[in-house]
């Protein structure tokens, strides 16, 4: 860890997304909202491109990792999930680098905050599983996938006590966002959270690490009290 920073370096994965819109050729994109979240909580975001090969020397140069969300999914291979369902789609450059990373970080013990498809990629590297698609899978679910802006809550979720979320944010609920149509089934050798009102799986961490969380809402959204917590929380765990 680089203790002489005022600022903990906090590494942000970025999305990617092929020719088109902003650019004739392949570009990467994050929502500004993430950065200003760790910045607000005293770190220094720091983006991260895409190159597995390249994950030890992102970690060498960070004090913490965030694993942020987009629209695609985890492949089902790399849990054992079975035959791909027809609403998944990939980013197999993304993922492979992601997971790299999430890899790394926790065989150093370093930070790693995982958000919407970020945690569901760190239930994977903790050995969990997910559901592909939710609607086919939970009995009369919530709509995960929330029709209102994402500025705005969706839903509730249940934080369980005695779990590193529930000291971070000190409540035994909140109002989150919801954009998302696959969920965590198991943890693996990690541990719930917080969940929905209709069961399903809303954050995950491990003990095994000093600080391994997950969430399955965008905290960087600050809709919650407890979401900015959570930023700080990573901070602090960085310096």
């Amino acid at each position: 860890m680089n203790t002489l920073k005022k600022r903990p370096l906090v590494g942000v994965t970025l999305d990617s997304e092929p020719p088109g819109g902003y650019s004739k050729y392949p570009w990467y994109a994050l929502r500004q909202n993430y950065a200003d979240a760790v910045a607000a909580a005293g770190g220094l975001p720091m983006a991260l491109p895409h190159a597995a090969a390249l994950a030890d020397d992102y970690l060498d140069a960070i004090d913490a990792l965030v694993v942020t969300g987009g629209a695609f999914d985890v492949d089902p291979a790399l849990y054992g999930g079975g035959a791909r369902h027809a609403t998944v789609t990939l980013k197999p450059g993304r993922t492979e680098a992601e997971l790299a990373l999430i890899q790394a970080a926790l065989a150093r013990d370093m930070p790693v905050l995982g958000i919407c498809g970020g945690q569901q990629l760190l239930a994977g590297a903790l050995g969990g599983s997910l559901i592909q698609h939710i609607t086919d899978a939970v009995a009369n679910a919530l709509e995960h996938e929330q029709p209102n802006p994402r500025h705005e809550p969706g839903h509730e979720v249940a934080v369980l006590p005695g779990t590193l979320l529930s000291r971070i944010v000190g409540t035994a609920t909140m109002r989150v966002n919801s954009a998302h149509h696959q969920a965590v089934l198991s943890a693996g050798r990690g541990a719930v959270n917080a969940t929905a009102p209709d069961g399903v799986i809303e954050g995950v961490e491990s003990n095994g690490h000093r600080f391994c969380l997950g969430v399955q809402w965008h905290p960087e959204y600050g809709i919650d009290a407890g979401d900015r917590r959570i930023f700080d929380a990573l901070v602090a765990a960085a310096r």
